[in-house]
């Protein structure tokens, strides 16, 4: 296996090569990849999805949907709003069942598809090839002048370009952090940070700009090792897909035997049993993880197409049809059909239906105010002038909306009670917490020795949200008249 790099002299791994990382040598050196520039339908199609995904990204903090934002992952007091749906830690049954559920689909679209997210939609690759990527190819020039520009001599030239790109890195990094810190602390939290003296906020300050560097690192230096060493999903897909499974493939039926095009005196192709691939390496030359397609599905692929759109080119040079390496499975090369319903599959869709279902129910039927009555404990009962028994009672109500709300505390049973508040009227603000306390009274005679259970109603906005039931305690010789 050859490389833009030289990697087929440095590895050595070309007979094992799936037991080994191909851009590592045998003593542990990284070998630095310089991707040629990709080009076709392939690569047009993946910038318009990364446009408007990189457009989604940048605006989504400006977002609102009913004057709330888009998406708000405010770790720091635990709020979460999604699509302008408020969550809250009371909701993390429904986080559960979304992450299994979105686990499953991710098992489920990697059976069929493959890798196909890593390569369109995975913000490590849009980043890296669709914006760092660029600005590199903008300031340094193709693989070629790249890699002359990195072995020759430090002259004035290199250290303006080299300068000049890092710094656009840092600052593209630098505004990436900020987008990501909009998404937890909102977008009005992050333009008060922004405006305010850098002194107000040095805590702040620090931790972005460690983000920034980390931001930095990964896409100036550590880039596709991050696919290939740190991310598990690449490791994942080796117990999802099979032999069924479309995914960038190479037709090694129609393309082998390799060999270079010969020609003969008329300048005619001679006749053979020489196979479509024509054994340029720009397959190779082109893929930003420095594999061999040829070589069949590997951890490294991440479904760029950047080998399909190279390849297609190649074709139609030499006049053969495209489609050598294209999106295709393994049963179709090799048997001209494959199957998509299978077992497994239709397993996978079960289970995922089944969650879906379940998250949409608990979705639909989650509450939107939460409230907990409890006896305060410590106290026993007091008697009122005229003569009934009280017992006071401790509430917290949580108002998952963004309306203000009123609460109504009612007693259901026994009938014949009296509520009274202490302090101000039960009033929960937008996504807020109220702490209250109120005291019941009830007549001698509703109440048995020792203990009476007593039932609450609990009202917000005028609509039952909930029922609690507790205790209301009296002496243990009191008798009903």
């Amino acid at each position: 296996m050859s490389t833009p790099t030289g990697r087929k002299e440095d590895t050595g791994y070309e007979g094992n090569f799936r037991d080994h990382l191909g851009n590592i040598t045998r003593d542990g050196k990284r070998l630095k990849i310089y991707p040629k520039r990709p080009s076709g339908r392939y690569h047009s199609a993946r910038r318009v999805v990364s446009w408007f995904l990189l457009a989604f990204l940048f605006t989504g903090p400006l977002l609102r949907i009913n004057g709330q934002p888009l998406l708000l992952l405010n770790i720091i007091d635990r709020k979460f709003v999604f699509f302008g749906v408020p969550f809250w830690p009371q909701d993390l049954y429904l986080f559960m069942l979304a992450m299994l559920s979105m686990v499953v689909f991710i098992v489920l679209f990697t059976a069929v598809f493959g890798r196909l997210w890593c390569g369109w939609a995975c913000p490590q690759t849009i980043f890296l090839e669709m914006v760092f990527r660029k600005v590199e190819y903008w300031i340094e020039g193709d693989a070629v002048r790249q890699r002359r520009l990195d072995v020759g001599p430090w002259t004035r030239e290199k250290i303006l370009k080299k300068t000049l790109k890092h710094s656009v890195y840092f600052a593209l990094s630098f505004f990436i952090a900020n987008t990501f810190l909009a998404y937890i602390v909102g977008s009005e939290a992050l333009w008060q940070i922004v405006t305010d003296p850098p002194q107000e906020h040095l805590s702040g300050l620090v931790s972005i700009s460690i983000f920034s560097l980390v931001f930095y690192g990964v896409f100036a230096r550590f880039r596709e090792q991050a696919c290939v060493m740190v991310c598990p999903y690449g490791r994942w897909q080796s117990v999802m897909v099979n032999e069924d499974t479309i995914a960038v493939t190479y037709d090694h039926v129609r393309g082998e035997p390799r060999g270079k095009i010969r020609h003969a005196a008329e300048g005619q192709q001679e006749q053979g049993e020489q196979g479509d691939c024509v054994d340029c390496g720009q397959c190779v030359h082109v893929c930003p993880t420095g594999i061999d397609i040829r070589n069949g599905i590997q951890l490294e692929c991440v479904n760029c197409t950047a080998c399909m759109d190279e390849c297609d080119h190649i074709m139609d040079r030499v006049g053969r049809a495209r489609g050598l390496i294209r999106y295709t499975s393994l049963s179709a090369v090799e048997k001209g059909a494959r199957r998509l319903f299978t077992p497994r599959i239709v397993g996978y869709v079960g289970v995922l239906t089944v969650l879906l279902c379940a998250a949409t129910y608990f979705f639909s039927n989650r509450a939107e105010v939460q409230a907990v009555i409890l006896r305060e404990p410590g106290k026993l009962y007091t008697e009122l002038a005229d003569g009934r028994l009280a017992n006071f009672y401790s509430m917290k109500v949580l108002n998952k909306t963004f309306a203000e709300i009123p609460v109504e505390i009612r007693l259901e049973e026994p009938a014949g009670g009296e509520i009274v508040y202490l302090g101000e009227a039960a009033v929960v603000k937008p996504q807020g917490i109220l702490e209250g306390r109120f005291f019941l009274a009830l007549p001698k005679d509703l109440l048995s020795p020792g203990r009476t259970d007593v039932r609450f109603s609990i009202y917000a906005g005028g609509q039952l949200v909930g029922e609690e039931v507790s205790g209301f305690l009296a002496p243990h010789d009191i008798g009903r008249k």
